[in-house]
């Protein structure tokens, strides 16, 4: 087999990148989350707040540009 065919298409830092896009991503989802009232007939203001107009869906959009980055970045292997 040729010696180049044995590499795996992402390296480590990219693996890493990866790992870490999906943890922001996550946090995203976490702060998007919450906000329901327990009373059904009740109205919750809570929902439009800072943490989830603005806060979460920009966390969530880096975390897909971390992501985008991990998978078409092209990183020098160490050593």
């Amino acid at each position: 087999m040729a010696k180049n065919s044995e590499k795996m298409a992402l390296g480590p830092k990219n693996i890493r990148l990866m790992i870490a896009g999906l943890l922001v991503l996550a946090a995203g989802f976490l702060l998007l989350s919450g906000g329901g009232s327990p009373d059904p007939n009740e109205f919750n203001y809570a929902m439009f707040d800072f943490r989830r107009l603005v806060a979460a869906p920009v966390v969530m959009v880096a975390g897909i540009v971390v992501e985008v980055i991990a998978i078409m970045g092209r990183f020098k292997e160490e050593a």
